[in-house]
């Protein structure tokens, strides 16, 4: 018997090969009039061609870092209220995404970015601008949720609110196909954390899971041969589906101890997200380890959880991505660190409760 769950969900996705060459179609079934691109540096030759080619791109921010800071907030919302804009696109992975989530639900009402991030004012579903998000990676899902991680100098903060809710999503494949090997992993394995992370939460319902159990089937049937061959449009296009399908399935449950630690990972050692999410997951599928979780491991191709957890640890080390407290900077205070792990709110979350010890002796056993 199925218990009685709400599911909603109310991003228009467009999914597909060359769908992003058919962004001016979605422009006109949205109405835009003028719109704001949002991206990394590597998209600026692009966005210079798009604005030139077609008068509803009014300006592009091109500028979004890899932790992207509310300066960059700042900025897309000053464009955005010089032109006059009714819509913001973001293009490239989560940082370029959440940049313009977050400045969409900012420009159009008073006050500055500022006074949101610190809460002294609070955001309107009802009054923010139209937010087109076109993922250039596989791995983040900010394209169907309504996060922003946005950083102010040091200060990194997570803002879940319904004004962050994208109003489509354009899910073109191709645009994955000159993302670098390592970034490649880093992303895919964070989708991994993102549908395990959805499966496992207190918050989980029965659509969701059904997504969380085949985001992770396609992530790890295909993650390495888009890792080892970047060129592989097979691979691609599953990886990409698999995060889209990840995002779904987290969106509403929201993450947990995976999420929870991979902040101080970052914050502290600098890890990528994706890298930062993955250092822990392997070892908190074994803690978490229980007849739910070994039925996605079977549902997703493993033979039982510690199969998963092995499987994941051997994509890590493919790729040289960090696995053990030595290879962080600095001497590691495993007990301070699980302390700042504790302490985040998405560690409530997880369907099992930890002490400091516990997760003290988890990081040493990576020492």
């Amino acid at each position: 018997m199925v218990d009685g769950f709400l599911y909603a969900q109310p991003v228009k996705i467009r999914f597909g090969e060359g769908c992003f060459e058919k962004l001016g179609e979605l422009l006109d079934e949205l109405g835009v009039q003028r719109a704001v691109l949002v991206s990394g540096r590597h998209f600026a030759p692009q966005a210079e061609r798009m604005t030139a080619a077609d008068g509803r791109f009014a300006a592009a921010f091109c500028a979004v870092e890899q932790n992207p800071q509310l300066s960059g907030v700042e900025e897309t919302v000053r464009l955005c209220r010089e032109h006059g804009a009714d819509a913001v696109i973001g293009i490239g992975g989560g940082s370029a995404m959440d940049t313009a989530k977050y400045a969409a639900a900012v420009a159009p009402n008073a006050g500055d970015a500022i006074d949101y991030y610190r809460g002294r004012r609070s955001f309107d579903a009802k009054s923010r601008l139209t937010i087109i998000a076109v993922p250039t990676t596989a791995g983040t899902g900010s394209e169907v949720t309504q996060v922003s991680v946005i950083s102010c100098g040091d200060e990194k903060k997570t803002t879940n609110d319904p004004a962050f809710m994208p109003t489509a999503a354009v899910v073109d494949p191709l645009l994955t196909l000159g993302v670098p090997p390592r970034t490649t992993m880093n992303t895919g394995l964070d989708a991994i954390a993102h549908a395990i992370e959805g499966y496992w939460s207190k918050n989980h319902q029965p659509i969701t899971d059904v997504l969380a159990i085949e985001a992770v089937r396609l992530a790890l049937a295909n993650l390495e041969k888009a890792f080892r061959d970047g060129s592989d449009r097979d691979a691609r296009g599953a990886m990409s589906f698999a995060s889209l399908l990840a995002g779904l399935s987290f969106a509403q449950p929201k993450t947990a101890a995976c999420h929870a630690c991979s902040y101080p990972l970052s914050e502290r050692y600098h890890l990528p997200h994706g890298e930062a999410c993955a250092f822990t997951l392997d070892s908190f599928i074994r803690l978490n380890a229980d007849e739910r979780l070994e039925k996605l491991a079977r549902g997703a191709g493993a033979k039982d959880c510690a199969e998963l957890a092995a499987h994941i640890r051997a994509l890590k080390e493919l790729a040289g991505l960090r696995c053990r407290l030595s290879e962080l900077a600095g001497d590691v205070d495993a007990a301070d660190l699980a302390a700042a792990c504790l302490a985040h709110p998405l560690m409530n979350n997880n369907p099992r409760r930890f002490t400091q010890d516990e997760l003290a002796a988890m990081f040493e056993a990576l020492r």
